[in-house]
């Protein structure tokens, strides 16, 4: 199992004990804040059941069905993710409308505040944890599932401070406005998900500091070379695919050529994890001049 795939099976068990932490926070106070609270938090669970699906899928070694992996799994996974966000947010809709037409009185424990809390700091933790390793792995699904325990985070900080007033000020529907508030910012947690995927579903192109990086790579390993130009790149998941074309002299041999792309393969692969290069060799007699000159 991979340090990702460990990480992610974690989130499950995190996300269970903080679900119930939270659940126990609403039966002691009755707050419709500190249900939505719990109920952004069964999102959680759903969203780190299916990260650990995705991270499986997409470990899986590229095949005669699927030449280029299944790294492109994760971006399925966060749409997933997406759409249970705004699901939640809809649910927590509903239960602040009837709570407004309906007001029960609330029982601000301060055990069920100091419940909530712990939950909270938990949360807090890993989801610095998930934040790491999903930049470190480049995983969307991780990535993902951190952002959103991040606006859970910060959500449940100011619910609880909200509820903390609502029964000492005795305003029972700063509960429901709290929790309306609590779904307004769900929703923008799963729109941001949603279209960050699509994204990738679209093969967007790398970050610029990492085409930086390769651009350099590529000049400074093709000595012999003319030209490389056609850069082209798309990012699926943790996977980089890279491709361009190579023009070398029209005189030189097949075997000094392919001996300068395997100089830049290995040169990129050495810099940039998980990268799959591919190079066209032209004559000098396709040369553009533009793109990368080489060194």
């Amino acid at each position: 199992m991979t340090q990702t795939l460990r990480i992610a099976v974690g989130s499950v068990g995190v996300s269970i004990l903080v679900l119930a932490l939270k659940y126990l926070a609403y039966l002691l106070t009755g707050s419709i804040a500190l249900y939505s609270d719990a109920l952004e938090s069964l999102v959680n669970v759903a969203t780190a059941g299916t990260a650990v699906l995705a991270l499986r899928v997409s470990a899986r070694p590229a095949d005669a069905a699927h030449p280029y992996g299944y790294a492109k799994a994760e971006y399925f996974s966060a749409v997933i993710v997406g759409v249970l966000i705004v699901v939640a947010a809809l649910s927590i809709f509903r239960e602040v409308y009837l709570g407004w037409l309906n007001p029960v009185p609330l029982n601000a424990a301060p055990s069920g505040l100091a419940v909530n809390a712990l939950a909270g700091v938990i949360n807090a933790v890993w989801c610095v944890v998930l934040l790491r390793q999903g930049r470190r792995a480049r995983s969307p699904a991780l990535t993902a599932d951190g952002r959103h325990l991040f606006t859970d985070v910060l959500s449940s900080a100011g619910v609880l401070a909200g509820v903390v007033v609502a029964g000492m000020t005795g305003w029972e529907r700063l509960d429901l406005i709290l929790a309306g508030l609590v779904a307004v910012n769900i929703l923008w947690s799963g729109w941001t998900v949603l279209k960050e995927s699509v994204g990738g579903l679209m093969d967007h192109a790398v970050p610029e500091d990492t085409l930086g990086l390769i651009r350099r790579r590529i000049a400074d390993e093709a000595t012999g070379a003319i030209e490389a130009h056609d850069l082209r790149t798309r990012q699926a998941g943790r996977m980089i695919f890279v491709d361009f074309h190579l023009v070398v002299p029209g005189e030189m041999a097949v075997r000094e050529a392919h001996a300068i792309c395997d100089r830049i393969e290995d040169a990129l692969e050495a810099e940039v994890a998980d990268i799959l290069v591919n190079i066209h060799v032209e004559p000098e007699g396709k040369a553009k001049h533009q793109g990368i000159p080489v060194l």
